[in-house]
């Protein structure tokens, strides 16, 4: 690929230490943040110092059609019946010639929320389920 373009976002690939899930359609919602904490002395300028504070990850969203596995629905339901299941999950953009372009390693992943597909006789779109994962890091190793 010639340098200089940017990767699309729609070839990618998701691996979850130990499952075999399938495909995802979609994969949405991880981000890193810092919060900022102001504080201002009373004898000090009106400008307030600001320091780093806690820092937080963003809950990540995947979306697969529904397939006869269930081993995502075994995930929640194991944190259901018991302790939660932690996991890494790998989160690879490929290239357009299939390359790894950009990876992403998430730590001590775990499902908080599963939702099965909406159903309409109307309708003749792919039944979707999603999973919502809480993790407490992540990495760019690519």
């Amino acid at each position: 690929m010639a340098q200089g373009y940017p990767h699309g976002k729609f070839r990618f690939k998701v691996e979850i230490d130990g499952l075999t899930a399938g495909g995802f359609s979609e994969v949405s919602g991880f981000d890193a943040s810092i919060d900022v904490i102001e504080y201002r002395e009373g004898d000090k300028v009106q400008t307030p110092l600001k320091v780093p504070g806690l820092k937080k990850y963003g809950n990540i969203t995947l979306k697969q059609g529904l397939m006869d596995s269930d081993v995502l629905y075994q995930w929640m339901a194991t944190g259901l019946e018991k302790d939660v299941d932690r996991k890494t999950i790998t989160i690879t953009l490929i290239d357009i010639d299939g390359n790894d372009a950009a990876s992403w390693q998430v730590i001590n992943a775990w499902p908080t929320k599963y939702t099965a597909p909406d159903f309409n006789a109307a309708s003749s779109e792919v039944a979707v389920e999603t999973l919502e994962i809480a993790h407490e890091g992540m990495t760019r190793t690519k």
